[in-house]
């Protein structure tokens, strides 16, 4: 199937697609580590003073990826780093220990945000 379409300006609106097209996703990945970067800062703030897990808010991190048409971000513990393995136990809790909740509400603080910017940057691109 195919459609074809033709007008006034159509042809400069496609030059616009196209060239932000080129730009999309490298900017797109700016406004995803820089929302990575909010969300780790603050879920590092909500774990500190664990006098049982000092060392667990520096393991904290994040990492942003390209992948086709895709812009990823990992944020979390690293397994790797000091008492990095205790994420999933602290964010979800045991059947012996409440949950300490730092990642999700992270996240739901800074999503509007994201969004906002996400908006923002396809205005630019566009125009």
């Amino acid at each position: 199937m195919s459609v074809r379409m033709e007008g006034d300006g159509l042809q400069q609106l496609v030059a616009v697609f196209e060239s932000a097209g080129a730009e999309v996703l490298t900017e797109a990945r700016k406004v995803t580590a820089k929302a990575a970067l909010n969300i780790k800062n603050d879920a590092k703030k909500k774990a500190s003073g664990l006098a049982h897990a000092p060392h667990y808010p520096r393991s904290i991190s994040y990492n942003t990826a390209i992948s086709g048409t895709a812009v990823t971000a990992e944020i979390g513990p690293d397994k790797d780093r000091p008492q990095g393995a205790l994420g999933n136990i602290l964010e979800y809790g045991t059947s012996k220990n409440p949950p300490y909740a730092h990642l999700g509400p992270a996240l739901d603080y800074e999503s509007p945000n994201f969004e906002r910017y996400l908006g923002q940057l396809g205005e630019d691109l566009l125009t």
